[in-house]
């Protein structure tokens, strides 16, 4: 217990001290974790679209398939990915192993089923009628869309909060991809782990301090922009 207190001691003691090595690693860990979620949202918000939306042979398959790629190992993506880019793979000529992209890669896999299988569950949410009164007052096809899109940003924004939870938290995949090089491809959750390994629980509670408040940052902001739109219930109705 005294190891802790005395490692809690010493963690607020470098945060207050803004050691610029922590606040570098802290850094990655935004632009990466960042880049990754907004890729993956860019990638699987109009694949739930089409899923969510419309019929076609194989649709079944593919949700099935969005589904379990959900619950996908990270050191399995990694094991993939450094198999891709490694100077013998198939991709290793484009030299991205060990590297920044390499790490962003693998997140976006990671973080891809997880957005495009929440924004199936929010838009299957939609009353399909909102679609055809827009039909019927006179909107286009894509003003439609927009309509239902609008009526699911709401729910939505738990696929964003998934995919972003899911890779900023991550440590197999990035630390084989990325290999934990000081300056270069060091992220809060590899850092962690090596100060950890190294003895120096200080730096590491540190590390998990700011991992943490980062994550409940990011999750505050967007909890804050989905409960504006949210509906109130009034409160008699329960009395």
């Amino acid at each position: 217990m005294e190891l802790l207190f005395e490692g809690f001691r010493r963690a607020f003691e470098i945060l207050f001290s803004l050691d610029p090595e922590v606040f570098k690693i802290t850094w990655l860990t935004i632009k990466i974790s960042g880049s990754a979620t907004l890729i993956a949202l860019a990638l699987g918000l109009p694949l739930g679209i089409v899923l969510a939306l419309y019929r076609f042979p194989g649709r079944k398959l593919m949700v099935a398939m969005v589904n379990t790629g959900m619950g996908l190992p990270p050191v399995v993506v990694g094991l993939f990915v450094a198999l891709f880019l490694w100077k013998s793979g198939p991709l290793g000529f484009l030299n991205l192993i060990y590297t920044p992209t390499a790490m962003v890669i693998a997140q976006v896999i990671i973080a891809f089923p997880i957005v495009a299988g929440f924004s199936v569950a929010a838009l299957q949410q939609v009353d399909p009628q909102i679609a055809l009164q827009a039909r019927a007052l006179g909107a286009s096809r894509w003003q439609a869309l927009w309509a239902v899109l609008k009526e699911a940003r709401l729910p939505a924004l738990a696929a964003v909060m998934a995919g972003f939870g899911g890779v900023i938290s991550e440590i197999g995949a990035v630390l084989m991809v990325g290999g934990n090089i000081k300056g270069y491809t060091r992220v809060l959750t590899t850092a962690i782990v090596l100060e950890t390994r190294m003895g120096r629980f200080a730096v590491a509670i540190a590390l998990s301090l700011i991992l943490l408040a980062l994550s409940f940052l990011v999750n505050y902001l967007l909890t804050y922009v989905q409960q504006r739109g949210a509906r109130e219930w009034p409160y008699r109705s329960w009395r």
